[in-house]
């Protein structure tokens, strides 16, 4: 690989054949050093699940002929193919990761499902600037044209400036033509959330089964929301923090008797 060009790592939680990151790779094929390591399956809503009681399989494949980026298919989840990427199968640390671009959105409470954020996430808790990228649009025949010169713009601007300690990128596009998209705007997470309901069924043989279902609630009438900004034609760009901590609330548990 040229030493010149940055070393990309690039994963989802799709599955490595998806038209997202089909996409992803096509724009990171002309900005650095490509290798793929993604899903052999779909793993969407899988969050930060890594495999334990059970082997990965990792197998070098080529998806598609004539372009230089090296891939795997893993038999894990997004997070398990950005440990075996920096653990096993790259002889170096990449400069950044990018994650998608997922089918569907990632705004909101959904970034805390979402295994192609989880996987930014686990880049950056190693020290790997990362972005996850999302469409909001869950068809296979979604449009991925209109983010493709704003993820290049992303991602040469996280390259050239860095991100702060602890932090990655959640990138959501709304769904809309190019010349509908009013640009970038940086915002916070909407504090919204799902109501779930459960459609309970029995099979032919009477035993009960789930399919989960809800609507989407967000009562946060804030203008510098992630979904103000996607509802209004933005990209919606939201700095995730990896740490958990509510340094807020140590102080109020502190005054417990305990």
């Amino acid at each position: 690989m040229s030493k010149k060009k940055p070393l990309i790592l690039v994963t989802n939680d799709d599955g490595i054949t998806a038209p997202g990151i089909r996409t992803l790779i096509e724009v990171m094929n002309t900005i650095g050093d490509v290798v793929v390591v993604a899903p052999d399956a779909p793993q969407s809503a899988m969050g930060h699940a890594i495999t334990i009681n059970d082997i990965l399989y990792c197998n070098k494949v080529k998806v598609a002929e004539g372009q230089p980026q090296t891939e795997y298919s893993c038999s894990g989840t997004p997070v398990d193919c950005v440990k075996l990427a920096v653990n096993e199968l790259l002889d170096r640390k990449p400069d950044l990761c990018v994650s998608g671009v997922n089918h569907g959105s990632n705004s909101s409470i959904n970034v805390i499902y979402s295994g192609t954020m989880s996987a930014a996430v686990e880049a950056g808790t190693i020290g790997i600037p990362a972005i996850g990228f999302s469409l909001l649009d869950y068809s296979l025949e979604a449009d991925f044209e209109p983010a493709k010169k704003y993820i290049e713009l992303m991602v040469r601007q996280c390259l050239e400036n860095g991100l702060p300690e602890g932090v990655v990128l959640n990138v959501n596009f709304p769904k809309l033509s190019a010349s509908k998209i009013k640009g970038i705007k940086v915002c916070r997470q909407a504090n919204a959330h799902w109501e779930e309901k459960f459609d309970k069924r029995t099979n032919p043989l009477g035993r009960d089964y789930y399919w989960l279902t809800g609507e989407f609630i967000n009562k946060d009438k804030g203008e510098d929301t992630d979904e103000w900004a996607l509802e209004h034609g933005y990209i919606s760009v939201v700095p995730v923090q990896y740490d958990l901590t509510a340094h807020h609330a140590i102080q109020t548990i502190n005054t417990w008797d305990m």
